[in-house]
C-alpha cells in the first residue's frame, strides 16, 4: 500500500473528526457521546437490534451498553417484537423523540457552519467530493460470502433478480420456463447485514464453471460491485479447479454485456437452450 495514500487518509480522518466535533464527550453540545447520539438517531421510528448492529457495525456488548444508558435516561425502550418474540426492538420514548429532533437541528447547524465560509463554487465542490467519498467508503464496507443456495439472503437476492428481469427484458421474463440448474454456491454481497448483490455458480461438466443470476441492488449500482462479484467468482472457480467460466445473458442487459467483454469473456456459440438468452460467453482461466 502506498504510504503517501495512507498518510492522506489519516490526515483526512483527523480533519473530519475534529470538524464535526467527534472528539468531544458531549457531541454537538448535547449530553451524549457521538456513539450514543448516532444510535439515538438510527433508532428513529423503531429498529430491531440486529439491524442496528449491522448498520452501525457495533458488537453486541457495546450496543447493549449504549442502549442501557439511553434506557436509564428514559429515552429508549427495548422490548420483544410482538410478531416474533425472538426479535428485540428498540423504540424511542416521547423524551427520546424530543432529543432526536434537537439532535437533527444541531446536525443541520454544524453542516451549515461547514458550508457557510465557502463560496458557492466551493460548496458545490465540497458536497460533490463528500458524495464521492461516501460512495467509495461504501464500496470498502461491502463483504462477500459464499453461501448455500438455500440461505435466506441467497433466496432474497435471486427473487429480487427475477423481479428486475421482468422489468428489464424487452420480451418480458417468465420464470416458469427458465432453465433451473442446481446452483452449488451463491456469492452474496452484504453492506452491513443487508444483502445487496449476488452471483451463483455450478459445475455443468468437469472443469467448467457456469455463472448464473448476477444481481446488484439499485442502491449499490455504480460502485463496481458487479465487477467485484465477477472477480470473486473467478477466484473461487480457480480454487475449485475450473479451467473456464461460461454464461448466457439477455440482449437487454447491455451494462452486464459490457462488463463481461471488458473482463475477458468472448462470445461463443450457444451451449444451452436458455429461452431468454441471446448471447453466450466463455472465459478461459489461466
Amino acid at each position: 500500500m502506498d504510504s503517501d495514500m495512507v498518510a492522506e487518509v489519516r490526515r483526512f480522518n483527523r480533519t473530519v473528526t475534529q470538524r464535526v466535533g467527534a472528539l468531544n464527550d458531549h457531541y454537538l453540545g448535547g449530553d451524549r457521546s457521538l456513539g450514543a447520539s448516532r444510535l439515538l438517531w438510527e433508532i428513529g421510528d423503531g429498529r430491531d437490534l440486529r439491524s442496528l448492529r449491522g448498520t452501525l457495525g457495533l458488537d453486541s456488548g457495546y450496543l447493549s451498553r449504549l442502549l442501557r444508558s439511553l434506557e436509564a435516561d428514559g429515552l429508549v425502550t427495548v422490548e420483544a417484537d410482538p410478531a416474533d418474540r425472538r426479535v428485540r426492538v428498540a423504540r424511542l420514548t416521547a423524551a427520546g423523540k424530543t432529543e432526536r429532533s434537537a439532535l437533527d437541528r444541531r446536525s443541520d447547524g454544524i453542516a451549515e457552519m461547514i458550508l457557510a465560509p465557502l463560496t458557492e463554487r466551493q460548496r458545490e465542490r465540497l458536497v460533490a467530493a463528500m458524495a464521492d467519498v461516501e460512495r467509495l467508503l461504501r464500496v470498502g464496507m461491502v463483504e462477500v460470502e459464499a453461501v448455500d443456495p438455500d440461505h435466506p439472503d441467497a433466496r432474497y437476492c435471486v427473487q429480487a433478480y427475477f423481479k428486475d428481469l421482468a422489468v428489464l427484458f424487452e420480451d418480458g421474463f417468465d420464470g416458469d420456463v427458465v432453465l433451473a440448474p442446481d446452483m452449488e454456491t451463491v456469492l452474496v454481497a452484504r453492506l452491513g447485514e443487508e444483502p445487496i448483490g449476488c452471483v451463483g455458480m455450478y459445475e455443468p461438466e468437469p472443469g467448467v464453471c457456469e455463472m448464473k443470476r448476477m444481481w446488484v441492488h439499485d442502491s449499490a449500482r455504480g460502485l463496481g460491485l458487479g465487477r467485484r462479484l465477477l472477480v470473486e467468482l473467478e477466484t473461487l472457480a480457480r480454487q475449485r479447479g475450473a479451467t473456464s467460466i461460461r454464461l448466457e445473458t439477455n440482449r437487454s442487459l447491455t451494462s452486464a454485456i459490457a462488463l463481461y467483454r471488458s473482463s475477458g469473456f468472448e462470445e461463443v456459440p450457444p451451449f444451452n437452450a436458455e429461452p431468454h438468452a441471446h448471447h453466450w460467453f466463455r472465459k478461459q482461466l489461466t
